[in-house]
């Protein structure tokens, strides 16, 4: 077993036969969503987020070990290898700790310390390190030949180089600054800002959450704010690390490191530390806003239902569309309720006929510009029909990202920019995961920051999240668009079209196996793709189900065994009999007698029970209203029902109906103590919240879902 599977072993808690087995099955190109799903013995059953945890870790370790063997040649070539260097360099588990080691070796540009040693003042400088209690410096200095000030001078710069290089020197002081170290910032302005807060602001590293170390060095690149990093025992550790004694040549050791500290280290240390410090808060950050994105994929679909959607404006009107329960847009038009024309009546007429002539189930209003307006006059004609219609506000997030993008072109060329939002937005409703594939995921609107995170690292994590959730809900292969396709295990975006472009020219697939004549989509691709396609009413129940086709006569065998067929699958005939006559024949035998591990016959028994099962329809469907309110309605004390739409370092964003989201901070969560937000709530959660207060001057509300009699 090499080091990094032992490491990945031990980090993530893996029997090591598992963590191998991951490694190999990533090294020989297999998808996650696939190694998750259909590689569960080999894996001890590792969800897809711990796998990719792994694999970014794995590739830490490798680049890791290859910095290891990079330094090693390096060091050996320049005849400074040692046994010492050896055994550190080995023992090393960082990659700065690597560079720490190499610091002193890395060919440099020149320096103060450089131009000594040309001078030949490093026996100089040595011998003021030794420290010896009888030397005399200016004796030593003498012997240079050069004038003393200037000896003594070079050998204190060659001193000063050596101690900001000293690799222990270095971890010591990194560890004490996280350990007691402090965060401070000032203004750098008198003007008010976003930033105020932080004008006189100071803080522990060791507690500093992620989102003010990044609102701080928001603040200081926009010119609002300095920041520093203090360490009040900094230049104490340098001295104490060098100096011994009390002797002449110790009180220039002592200058030495003092000037190592102010002009050498310092200013590094810091860089690394807020480096780090950023990093950190990047890493946070970008994991928040995968677990936000995650469950704002995964929102129940509204399912069977005609939508009317309205994309509210001003001056150019709201654009309103109907799309027909598969997502087929009916009718297109503009209306006028909102100012400066509004013209109600006009409006409510024409949504009348619509609802009418296409037998409209729900409205979808979108929630940006004069959304107030557009709900409120939707709220009232939904009153109308006594409880036959009703509303949900829809995030437009990213709606105009797609409208004017080239994939929106593709998809609607007949349309102008702002229809396709509202066919965008009636199919935010209908089924968001399908819709929202379709937008860049930072424009979504569920994370903190998001734009100063380094773009490759957080598209890398939201287009994993992506491709989980869509794997994990599966896709029809005769429905789903090339967006959507192209998040399936295995199927690249030039594939996904291929797939496209084989339905129109042969019609719906009848079968999984046709998948194999389609252009560039090969054996190896098949075996990642198949299990996660659908074909409601094709040839075989089981291509309607999570059943990969590897296992097909292991579902056929099972099936047999118990004394049931495919037939007796179709429409969940099998719900509740197949798990109860497995159970008592006997699970383990069973998956013995078919060829599969436990995990899965108990994933076969699954799909078998309800093939074509959705697994969004467990989840809190979308609120939907027939009345609508506004912030100046609130008063505190009153409870409500929202939709979590945000979760931050700091707290949650609930929308209960009022065109704000009101805020739910972190001591407001829960009766108990919450460390993370994400300890209580996710995007698309339903809560009842209490409204502690509003503000109709700031336009702000602050909500609370703690219980009265504990406070807040």
């Amino acid at each position: 077993m090499n080091r990094e599977i032992a490491l990945l072993a031990q980090e993530f808690s893996l029997q090591p036969s598992h963590a191998e087995n991951i490694v190999r099955l990533l090294d020989d190109g297999n998808t996650v969503p696939f190694i998750a799903r259909y590689r569960k013995e080999m894996t001890g059953a590792c969800d897809d987020q711990v796998l990719r945890e792994v694999a970014a870790r794995l590739e830490y370790l490798r680049n890791l070990q290859k910095r290891r063997e990079e330094i090693t040649a390096q060091l050996t070539a320049q005849g400074n290898w040692s046994g010492a260097l050896a055994e550190a360099v080995d023992r090393a588990v960082t990659l700065a700790e690597l560079e720490d080691l190499y610091r002193p070796f890395r060919p440099k540009r020149r320096t103060r310390a450089s131009v000594a040693r040309e001078k030949g003042l490093q026996p100089l400088a040595d011998a003021l390190l030794a420290q010896n209690p009888g030397a005399d410096p200016g004796r030593l200095a003498g012997e240079t030949g050069l004038p003393e000030e200037e000896a003594l001078g070079g050998a204190c710069d060659i001193l000063a180089e050596q101690i900001a290089e000293d690799a222990s020197l270095r971890k010591r002081l990194r560890e004490g600054y996280f350990r007691e170290g402090l965060l401070c910032s000032k203004g750098a302005t008198e003007e008010d800002s976003v930033y105020r807060q932080y004008y006189d602001y100071t803080e522990p590293l060791k507690k500093i959450p992620s989102h003010r170390i990044l609102a701080v060095n928001r603040g200081e690149k926009e010119e609002k704010l300095k920041v520093s990093l203090v360490w009040d025992d900094a230049e104490d550790t340098v001295v104490k690390a060098f100096v011994r004694g009390n002797c002449p040549c110790s009180a220039l050791v002592r200058a030495a490191a003092a000037d190592s500290w102010k002009r050498l280290l310092e200013p590094s240390m810091e860089r690394e530390l807020r480096a780090e410090l950023t990093d950190r808060a990047n890493q946070q950050a970008i994991q928040t806003f995968g677990a936000n994105l995650r469950p704002l994929l995964l929102q129940p679909p509204l399912k069977g239902k005609t939508v009317l959607a309205v994309d509210p404006g001003y001056r150019t009107g709201c654009k309103i569309c109907v799309v027909d329960p598969t997502g087929k847009v009916l009718d297109v038009g503009v209306i006028y309720p909102t100012s400066p024309r509004r013209d109600t009546a006009g409006a409510a007429q024409l949504l009348r006929q619509w609802i009418e002539r296409y037998r409209v189930d729900c409205f979808s209003v979108g929630n940006g510009t004069a959304s107030a307006e557009a709900e409120a006059f939707v709220g009232e004609l939904v009153g109308e029909y006594g409880g036959r219609l009703s509303y949900a506000v829809v995030s437009e997030a990213g709606a105009s990202v797609y409208s004017a993008s080239k994939l929106g072109a593709e998809e609607f060329p007949e349309f102008d920019v702002s229809v396709r939002s509202a066919v965008s937005i009636a199919r935010r409703l209908q089924d968001p995961l399908a819709e929202l594939v379709k937008i860049d995921p930072k424009a979504i609107g569920v994370g903190q920051y998001q734009h100063d995170m380094p773009p490759a690292r957080l598209d890398e994590t939201l287009r994993g999240v992506v491709e989980d959730c869509v794997n994990r809900v599966g896709v029809d292969l005769n429905t789903a668009s090339p967006s959507l396709l192209s998040y399936v295990a295995g199927i690249s975006a030039a594939v996904a079209r291929n797939i496209a472009l084989y339905r129109e020219e042969h019609g719906a697939f009848r079968n999984r196996r046709q998948l194999l004549k389609v252009p560039k989509l090969g054996p190896r691709a098949f075996e990642q793709c198949a299990g996660f396609l659908r074909i409601p009413g094709g040839e075989n129940l089981l291509d309607n189900t999570g059943v990969h086709p590897e296992s097909y006569p292991a579902a056929e065998a099972l099936l047999g065994i118990l004394g049931f067929s495919l037939k007796d699958a179709g429409g969940g005939g099998l719900t509740g009999r197949l798990s109860t006559a497995a159970r008592d024949f006997g699970k383990p035998k069973l998956a013995e007698l078919c060829g599969v591990g436990l995990p899965t016959l108990e994933d076969i028994l699954l799909e078998l029970e309800k093939p074509g099962r959705d697994i969004r329809d467990a989840l809190s469907p979308p609120v939907l209203r027939s009345g609508a309110m506004e912030l100046k309605d609130l008063q505190p004390g009153m409870m409500l029902q929202g939709t979590v739409r945000n979760v931050t370092d700091f707290g949650a964003f609930v929308d209960v109906g009022v065109h704000r989201d009101g805020l739910v901070h972190l001591s407001q969560l829960s009766d108990r103590y919450v460390k993370h937000p994400s300890e209580v709530v996710k995007v698309g959660d339903v809560v009842s919240v209490r409204v502690l207060k509003v503000d109709l001057v700031k336009n702000q509300l602050a909500l609370s879902m703690r219980t009265e009699k504990a406070g807040g």
